[in-house]
């Protein structure tokens, strides 16, 4: 076998500031050794965005490499429409085993997504995600309980689907490899934390709560602080109703799925390794979006501020693993779109037409800085108001946020404003201005406002003529048996056979 194999360890809502390995003027106090261990000894992207941050879009646009009107990936629960090539379905194509375990958040029929294997996941669209069963009770998983409802974990440890991940993970790929062993395999491990519910183990949870936990680098400051969309998405999200005390309390809990979350990561790596499945395989690790985590008074995702946009993104080959080539640390923002190409770059596959990102191959085994070049991150519906939708444009140290209809538009330099106080649309200089004007432009030639709405109308009737069958979406993770059933697979927890009280 000389193709590598492809390791894409995906996880849900996972800031860029939660890295142990970053400093505390840019980093959160969390504990992340195994992400820490592949970001030094591999490449790490200090300045990397997902295309659209909600989970849906921000799958099918990663998955596809296009940007939500190429894609489709508009919404939560939108349609992954089966003509377009994806990542898995291109190295299907090249002789690669391919395999998803875990979340992935589709709507419609194509749960598949291009993958030949899926034995565990969110396979009827219904998300995956573990509530807690008190907090289910008592009709929770509103957005007052995501914070609200932050904490310990109630669900024992070893049902958590982190822990089914990792051993259907190491199932698959050891049945794969006593059944094929030179032919090389591609297998997405999708993990729902630090998504919420913001609940995890203790022993996560005691290093934050109710000391060891940091209040957020900004507050509600700044030019944008009233903007009309800011002002829609706190109440969207009733964010103003989330009090000092509990904002702290849920930011202890976030960042205790993180940490646990890196522990579940160290403990599959440490049996692939024991197993011998590493010592030809390229690891990726990236988020589908960030979180605010009350950074700018607000949670959750869903804008165009760089604790939603901005995601950690890590590749490592063997040679770096091994010590062989050095990692190094890139600070050219970069974008999710460019993992399909960049993938087929190192694996020898020649990429599909239709692409929207660049390969980075080159950068990932030499360390090399790559040129910049536009970064796109889209929010394409109308979600906080009338006109709300807008694109963002990462090109340097500038950031250009034009909306549909409301005004004003921004412009960032995030390099003397790391935390987006001043729109020097409104205060900076003439050559600013200029910047802006130029930053404007290229998104006005790039993105089309009215026809991303009718296509997004079009995509819309897809989705309702794919629609799953009424009332399979009720459930979340679920097996997929050898016969083709899909059964649920945490009915212990939410519809359990009591024996005793």
């Amino acid at each position: 076998m000389t193709r590598p194999n492809i390791l894409f360890l995906f996880s849900d809502e996972h800031s860029y500031r939660c890295l142990s390995l970053l400093d505390g003027t840019t980093g959160e106090p969390v504990h992340t050794p195994t992400l820490d261990s592949m970001a030094e000894n591999g490449a790490f992207f200090s300045s990397a965005y997902c295309q659209s941050p909600l989970c849906t879009p921000s799958r099918i646009c990663l998955l596809t490499g296009r940007s939500p009107m190429t894609s489709g990936g508009w919404a939560n629960g939108s349609y992954l429409r089966p003509e377009i090539p994806t990542m898995p379905s291109v190295f299907g194509e090249a002789g690669y085993t391919t395999c998803l375990v875990g979340k992935m958040h589709l709507g419609g029929t194509n749960q598949m997504a291009g993958f030949a294997h899926r034995p565990y996941g969110d396979l009827t669209g219904g998300t995956g995600h573990q509530r807690d069963p008190l907090s289910m009770s008592e009709g929770g998983f509103d957005m007052r309980s995501r914070t609200a409802d932050a904490g310990m974990t109630e669900i024992p440890e070893s049902a958590l689907q982190e822990q089914v991940i990792v051993r259907e993970t190491v199932s698959f790929l050891r049945e794969q490899n006593a059944a094929e062993p030179d032919r090389p395999w591609f297998l997405c491990a999708s993990f729902s934390r630090p998504h919420f519910p913001l609940t995890a183990p203790g022993r996560f949870l005691n290093r934050y709560w109710p000391e060891g936990v940091s209040p957020p680098k900004v507050g509600r400051t700044g030019d944008s602080a009233f903007h009309p969309m800011t002002v829609g998405m706190a109440k969207g999200f009733r964010t103003e109703e989330v009090t000092e005390q509990e904002m702290m309390k849920a930011r202890a809990a976030y960042f205790a799925c993180v940490d646990y979350l890196d522990e579940i990561l160290g403990d599959l790596l440490h049996l692939m390794e024991r197993d011998g499945l590493l010592e030809n395989t390229v690891i990726v690790y990236t988020s589908d979006h960030g979180e605010m985590a009350g950074e700018h008074g607000m949670w959750w995702k869903n804008s165009w501020h760089e604790a939603a946009a901005r995601v950690p993104l890590i590749i490592q080959t063997p040679a770096q693993r091994r010590g062989d080539s050095s990692g190094a640390r890139l600070d050219t923002p970069v974008s999710l779109a460019d993992l399909f190409p960049t993938l087929c770059g190192l694996a020898d596959i020649e990429a599909p037409e239709g692409l929207e990102g660049r390969d980075l191959s080159e950068a990932v085994t030499t360390g090399a800085e790559i040129p910049a070049e536009p970064v796109f991150v889209d929010n394409p519906l109308p979600r906080w108001g009338e006109g709300s939708e807008h694109r963002v444009v990462r090109m340097g140290q500038h950031k250009f946020v034009r909306f549909r209809g409301m005004r004003p538009h921004l412009l960032f330099d995030l390099e003397a404003d790391p935390l987006e106080q001043r729109n020097l649309l409104e205060s900076g200089t003439e050559t600013q201005h200029a910047v802006g004007r130029q930053l404007k432009a290229l998104i006005d030639s790039s993105w089309d406002f009215d026809a991303a709405e009718a296509q997004r109308q079009k995509d819309e009737e897809a989705l309702l003529r794919n629609s799953l069958r009424a009332g399979s979406s009720r459930h979340g993770n679920c097996y997929k048996m050898p016969d083709g059933r899909v059964v649920a697979a945490d009915t212990p927890l939410y519809g359990p056979t009591v024996v005793d009280t």
